[in-house]
């Protein structure tokens, strides 16, 4: 029987440059199973960098990342983070879903077929018992009347939600969300974060990156306040949005409220 780990995602001295640039330096967290934690702070602080290397769609310079317990690299002695062999780190990869801020459906394919996809090519499911799945997950996100509509013909409320669905039907341990209503307009913001607050409700463990400071609030676990590439605070919501310890943590949430 496979071992059941509390911590979901552990990351010890995780750094990552780009040339000359350091983006993210001596990152330790721990998320726990079932937790939501919320990544904020100004653009090019490396909460986008940091989501990223945890499935390793960017190659962390150095530190370790294990998912579920289970390695996502290499770690050698001297620090250096390199990759899984390929079939290994799909496999990791695959137990990992992740939104973006495009929604990246296939715009030649049906919502029902974006789900569906994965399940079939990746896990060799049958078309039948991927179309229920993917009816079931539609439902899951309020568009099971969409399911044999083309992205084109979809708000970009719709198609978030579709690529929501899209990463559960892999049934993953983690979702990982990249700034997942920055694309869209104010009106659609809310659909897509209620579709996310029903997640963490049902105990899926999450990481999120967003400038929706209301729902940092209400639906995170625990916030990150990320600067110049550290963990500068964080703490629970109502720590750090209500008594912030940092004078620069204090300066970013003036500006978002």
């Amino acid at each position: 029987m496979a071992e059941v780990h509390d911590t979901m995602v552990r990351i010890e001295g995780l750094g990552k440059s780009f040339g000359a640039l350091e983006v993210l330096r001596d990152i330790d967290v721990e998320v726990k199973r079932g937790e939501v934690v919320v990544l904020i702070g100004a653009s090019g602080s490396g909460k986008t960098t940091l989501l990223r290397c945890v499935n390793c769609l960017e190659v962390p310079t150095r530190g370790r990342i294990w998912v579920d317990g289970e390695p996502m690299g290499i770690f050698d002695q001297g620090g250096t983070f390199r990759l899984l062999p390929e079939r290994a780190l799909s496999s990791r990869r695959a137990q990992i879903g992740m939104v973006f801020q495009r929604f990246n459906l296939f715009s030649h394919m049906t919502a029902l077929r974006n789900v569906t996809l994965a399940p079939v090519m990746v896990k060799k499911m049958s078309e039948a018992e991927a179309e229920e799945l993917g009816d079931r997950l539609l439902a899951k996100v309020g568009l099971s009347d969409k399911r044999h509509a083309y992205p084109s013909r979809l708000s970009g409320g719709q198609q978030q939600r579709v690529a929501i669905a899209r990463a559960l039907a892999m049934n993953p341990k983690l979702m990982l969300f990249d700034e997942p209503t920055s694309s869209l307009d104010p009106e659609l913001v809310g659909e897509v974060l209620d579709t996310m607050k029903q997640l963490a409700d049902e105990g899926m463990t999450m990481v999120v990156v967003t400038h929706e400071m209301s729902f940092a609030r209400e639906v995170g676990d625990r916030i990150l306040f990320l600067h110049q590439g550290r963990i500068l605070e964080q703490g629970s919501p109502e720590e750090v949005f209500a008594r912030p310890r940092e004078e620069r943590t204090r300066a970013f949430l003036s500006r978002v409220k």
